[in-house]
């Protein structure tokens, strides 16, 4: 199933929660990426707020209805997104940006082999979902797949997990990025479309101090190490997509 909202799907350029989401929402803690930002979250985050708690409902009632056909033990349910929204804070748009306001987004699993009700710390994508509904369904991942089942997360057993999620940026620029544990480390051309061999450092957060990466620490000196190390790790995920060699420069003066 596929819910278009929250989305700009509509010709009034706002999102649009159900009946009652501005009222409802209007008082809702507002996130610390968000505070003291421009973009148009004021305007926009009761009704996106009013949108994502009808997606939780909506879950809650295909649950209970698999549950009342005697099926909800053998159904494996994937609840999740294929982006966020950073409200036009970071860049003109909405959700192409390597912020986890964008990336960092909700999934839940439940059915066989997601039972027990723990919340998964790990870094996941959504290139671990084939592999997951492969396994589920018994059936051998081929080695051309990427990404990782994600069964072994849930029971405890997963080993040499890969520590970082890669992530590629389109439309808005031409983009890669890898969000460790701790870090975001973010590339872009500077022409912002078409693929390219050189690219050039943008971003550089510190999750563990500045959970709302509310600091670009690209051009610092001290972190000359965490860059280079995280570098390497975005050359070799570039290479693992196929993509052609390039080359990372320090950010332009």
């Amino acid at each position: 199933m596929s819910y278009i909202e929250p989305h700009h799907q509509n010709d009034h350029n706002r999102y649009e929660g159900p009946t009652g989401s501005k009222e409802r929402w209007a008082d809702y803690e507002v996130p610390g990426d968000l505070v003291d930002t421009e973009g148009d979250w004021r305007e926009n985050l009761p009704d996106y707020l009013g949108c994502c708690n009808a997606l939780d409902g909506a879950l809650g009632r295909i649950r209970e209805e698999l549950a009342a056909q005697g099926i909800g033990d053998d159904t494996l349910v994937i609840s999740t997104s294929d982006h966020g929204s950073h409200f036009r804070t970071r860049n003109a748009e909405y959700k192409r940006s390597c912020h986890d306001g964008c990336l960092r987004i909700p999934m839940v699993a439940c059915g066989p082999g997601f039972t027990g009700g723990r919340v998964v710390e790990e870094l996941v994508s959504n290139i671990d979902l084939p592999p997951t509904f492969l396994q589920a369904a018994g059936i051998p991942v081929p080695d051309v797949y990427h990404g990782r089942a994600l069964q072994p997360l849930a029971d405890g057993t997963a080993q040499d997990w890969p520590q970082e999620v890669f992530a590629q940026i389109s439309e808005s620029q031409t983009g890669r990025c890898v969000r460790t544990a701790r870090w975001t480390y973010s590339v872009s051309v500077p022409e912002r479309r078409g693929s390219s061999a050189v690219y050039f450092e943008e971003y550089l957060y510190d999750n563990q101090t500045d959970p709302h990466q509310r600091g670009n620490l690209v051009r610092e000196a001290e972190h000359a190490d965490v860059r280079a190390e995280l570098r390497e790790t975005l050359l070799r995920r570039m290479a693992e997509a196929g993509e052609s060699e390039a080359i990372i420069l320090p950010p332009p003066a």
